[in-house]
């Protein structure tokens, strides 16, 4: 089936938007194939600032309406306890939330941005999505990450290029809860992070501190700001180790 197959049989529907290019992708696709869509954001403690512009920016340009969620995921219990399918209960609960409010809204459809490329053994977030009746057209479809940069790319949308970005839930070790302290750290080291010039990278939580994760091309640029970088966040981490294993773009 083509992309715009797909919204001709279904012509209402609603997109859970994180601000990535894949949700962005879907997003354009609805609208420019003629679905009536409206983009709905859910706002958690996981997400950091930029994530929300970046939505606001890009439903700005494509003319869909955005509307803004609140959730406090980490009064789920097992979402801040954290176990190693703690991304099953949070889509459970968050889709569970744009279902509701899209339903009363008039959208009788959620679809999601999950692609071709998404191996669903090993998300169990997807199986949340299966189980609440979320669709997946870019999957669905066969379009795959490279396809939807692509076509991102020719519609226009400036996060065509923007690095696939996990939540700041996947900074911190399975095992360990999930406090707001800990994503606040989290956030303020990555925006350091980012302000320096670095890209499509992890700071991740450790006991004794963080590690930071780089691609093989960041590699030398992170090692000469190291010490800049541990003197900024010594109050939020004892210590910065640089992970002497490259970061794969891939990777959460």
């Amino acid at each position: 089936m083509l992309i715009q197959d797909f919204f001709k049989e279904n012509p209402i529907c609603a997109v859970a938007f994180s601000g990535g290019v894949d949700s962005a992708c879907l997003l354009w696709a609805a609208a420019a194939y003629g679905s009536r869509t409206a983009a709905y954001f859910v706002k958690t403690p996981f997400q950091p600032a930029f994530e929300l512009e970046d939505a606001r920016e890009t439903a700005g340009r494509l003319g869909a309406e955005l509307r803004v969620l609140e959730a406090d995921i980490l009064s789920v219990p097992e979402v801040a306890a954290n176990p190693t399918d703690r991304c099953y209960y949070c889509k459970r609960a968050l889709f569970a939330r744009i279902l509701e409010e899209s339903a009363r809204d008039g959208f009788p459809m959620v679809l999601d941005g999950c692609n071709a490329s998404d191996d669903a053994s090993d998300r169990p977030g997807m199986r949340a999505l299966r189980e609440l009746g979320v669709r997946s057209p870019l999957r669905e479809c066969g379009i795959d990450k490279a396809g939807v940069r692509r076509l991102a790319r020719q519609a226009g949308l400036p996060v065509w290029d923007k690095p696939s970005y996990a939540c700041l839930a996947t900074r911190v070790p399975a095992g360990t809860p999930i406090t707001p302290d800990a994503l606040d750290r989290i956030a303020r080291g990555e925006a350091f992070l980012m302000s320096l010039g670095l890209s499509d990278f992890r700071l991740r939580l450790r006991e004794d501190g963080a590690l930071l994760q780089v691609r093989a091309d960041q590699t030398s640029l992170a090692q000469r700001l190291l010490p800049e970088i541990c003197g900024k966040l010594e109050s939020d981490f004892r210590q910065i180790r640089l992970d002497p294993v490259p970061r794969a773009s891939r990777e959460t």
